[in-house]
């Protein structure tokens, strides 16, 4: 059995899947970690559960009867853009990983998957969303300023010209983590340990992902980057601030 995850009992994680074996594996491990899980078997039902808010993280199929899972994805992420999202399916077909995570899925499962991954997943979903980004890579103040934009740590807030930002929780922590360290660089493999709190190969693709909807939000020139920029050959680095001279 997994060691039980440090959690209120009081929360709660949602499972929508209409294969009800599937899902009754999944609920099954998740309480081994301590969690409590309901279930929902078709798309509507996993939606309107989905919006009471009372869940702490959503684990959702995508090919699922009355409403699929990328529909309930983007829905969810149109009214909540905190609440840890893991989706599974059965295709392996790259098409539907990419888009999962670009309607700002968390992570991406595909079916048959190890029970010890998928725990070890959710495990990292839920701390990470629980304890926010890693205090020691913060600055020592509560906010930072470079550019145009700034970003205010303990409240997880984030603006740009004066206009708040809408940032999921993985996008939170990947441009908090960035921008404690300015100038240095990260390789896809080290974000997915800081962020994600797990090393497999092959799942470079959602670091790619969440830079490139970060840099969507935040930049006014998506192609050409100020604040997140590429570091070829090795990943990515934040700007520093004397390259924005007109930040005091």
């Amino acid at each position: 059995m997994e060691q039980a995850y440090e959690r209120s009992k009081s929360e709660k994680v949602l499972i929508v899947e209409d294969d009800l074996e599937i899902a009754s594996i999944i609920s099954m491990n998740i309480k081994d970690l301590g969690l409590e899980t309901e279930h929902a078997s078709d798309g509507r039902v996993g939606l309107n559960m989905a919006f009471s808010g009372k869940f702490s993280l959503v684990i959702l199929d995508i090919m699922l009867p009355k409403l699929d899972g990328i529909s309930i994805c983007r829905k969810i992420r149109e009214k909540d853009s905190y609440t840890p999202i893991m989706m599974l399916t059965a295709k392996a077909d790259e098409i539907d990983r990419v888009l999962g995570l670009e309607l700002g899925a968390d992570d991406y499962m595909t079916k048959p998957f190890s029970v010890r991954e998928l725990n070890a997943r959710v495990r990292a979903l839920l701390r990470r969303s629980q304890v926010g980004t890693n205090t020691q890579s913060q600055p020592g103040g509560a906010s930072l300023c470079i550019g145009d934009l700034k970003i205010e740590f303990d409240m997880r807030k984030v603006m740009l010209m004066d206009e708040t930002i809408e940032l999921t929780v993985k996008e939170f922590d990947l441009l908090a983590l960035f921008a404690s360290n300015p100038g240095r660089a990260y390789s896809r493999a080290d974000l997915l340990n800081i962020i994600w709190g797990y090393q497999f190969e092959g799942y470079e693709h959602t670091v790619n992902t969440h830079i490139n909807r970060l840099r969507n939000k935040i930049e006014s020139e998506p192609a050409e980057p100020r604040y997140l920029k590429t570091v070829w050959g090795v990943g990515y680095r934040f700007a520093e601030k004397s390259e924005f001279p007109e930040c005091s």
